[in-house]
């Protein structure tokens, strides 16, 4: 019988079993040396000594969640807020909650709902309409989530973030461990833009961008972006030819399907969140897009219920918190490098490897130590992001030698995966 270990986030179960004797415990071994339970279920770390192996397994279930409801779900034809859906959608993250698991919400809705309260009498500039609008609608729609989720006995905390609290890792700790003691204290965090102080160069494109770095910094298991349409199809959802696509493996082009359009309340489209979904796929968390006025729809997503959505398959290797934070730090970079084509192929091929300095042929920017670099290739493409070990004033007098130092370590280095 195994035994049953309780971590801070699920049941981790435990078991030791023999090589000599394995077709007792209901295990097999995979050809390449993984170990399975006979329905998948379980992901584990392996201790093995001799013909003997510990096995730490986690169970495959969807212990922390971020889920992102976009202003469309949000919001009325007038602009109000629809609250019998914000009711419904509090609903199920309280019954998910009952089971377990945690959520972590990624609210838009605060401009719409601001825009229905106050009518200024001048003209505004697009910069200060968002401001007002967002000041009184976000005082607005917190009120409403505090009220509706207290009566499920559910405490809720206001994150309001800035672009700017994501350009540092020291900020970005911060963040994670604000977020970190509200989950451990049972209370759920709402999470949004602070457009109050954003100005429009270092705005989010929109909370889809935002619901992606929440979810990577808070190594969430599933993101679940809700809109008003049930995901990504190959033609406009209005087209009677258009088809859904349910599924969408880590390489698979969608660039012939995708209309760089905008949604009628809200910053972005569909452009936007299959960009941010495949960018939370490849580092290893299940993205779903799905339509939020669907009834039932979160618990329905995560009892696999066969329901219209589209969902990102995860790639399966995992990736480091730090280089997550990389991975959506491109806003934030003070220079360039680019290689030559030897080392481009090998990043771009997979191969576990550094920048040294023969291999940079070029380079741009003043950019200290610990800064952020954008990484490109030899054919002047942008292929991934890395943090400078040194200054550019030292990879000037180093590029091409041989014998040098990593300009940029594999360890802090994430390059994007390609089509």
């Amino acid at each position: 019988m195994p035994t049953f270990v309780y971590g801070s986030r699920c049941p981790f179960i435990v078991f030791t079993y023999s090589y000599r004797n394995r077709k007792e415990t209901g295990l097999r071994i995979h050809k390449n040396g993984c170990l399975l339970s006979e329905n998948n279920k379980y992901s584990y770390i392996c201790l093995t000594h001799h013909h003997h192996t510990t096995m730490i397994c986690k169970q495959d279930e969807n212990t922390r969640i971020a889920v992102k409801v976009g202003s469309n779900v949000l919001t009325r034809p007038d602009g109000t807020l629809d609250v019998t859906r914000m009711s419904a959608l509090v609903d199920q993250i309280a019954a998910l909650r009952k089971q377990g698991t945690e959520v972590i919400l990624i609210s838009s809705g605060a401009v719409a709902a601001g825009r229905s309260e106050v009518h200024p009498g001048g003209k505004l500039s697009s910069v200060e309409e968002r401001q007002l609008y967002s000041a009184v609608g976000q005082a607005k729609l917190i009120n409403r989530y505090y009220e509706l989720f207290r009566e499920h006995g559910i405490a809720v905390g206001q994150v309001l973030t800035t672009k700017e609290s994501f350009a540092t890792r020291r900020h970005y700790l911060n963040q994670r461990a604000c977020m970190d003691v509200m989950l451990r204290s049972g209370v759920l965090p709402i999470v949004n833009e602070n457009d109050t102080i954003s100005v429009t160069e270092l705005m989010f494109t929109d909370n889809d961008e935002l619901s992606g770095l929440i979810a990577t910094m808070m190594d969430v298991d599933s993101l679940i972006i809700l809109s008003n349409i049930d995901g990504v199809y190959t033609g406009l959802p209005s087209d009677p030819e258009a088809r859904l696509i349910s599924e969408v493996k880590p390489d698979e082009d969608l660039s012939a399907y995708i209309r760089r359009e905008k949604s009628g309340l809200g910053r972005g489209g569909m452009s936007t969140k299959t960009r941010i979904a495949r960018k939370v796929a490849s580092e290893g968390i299940a993205v779903w897009i799905a339509n939020g006025k669907r009834e039932h729809i979160l618990t329905d997503l995560l009892s696999r219920a066969s329901i219209p959505c589209t969902r990102f398959i995860p790639s399966p290797a995992a990736t480091s918190s730090i280089k997550k934070w990389i991975a959506h730090s491109n806003d934030f970079c003070k220079g360039e490098i680019q290689i030559n084509e030897e080392t481009t192929h090998r990043l771009t091929e997979g191969q576990v490897a550094s920048i040294l300095p023969l291999g940079i042929v070029r380079l741009e920017g003043d950019f200290e130590e610990d800064d952020l670099v954008y990484i490109t290739g030899y054919d002047g493409r942008r292929i991934g992001i890395g943090k400078a070990d040194c200054d550019a004033g030292t990879v000037r007098a180093e590029m091409g030698c041989r014998g040098k130092k990593a300009v940029v370590h594999y360890d802090f280095l994430y390059i994007e995966k390609t089509s």
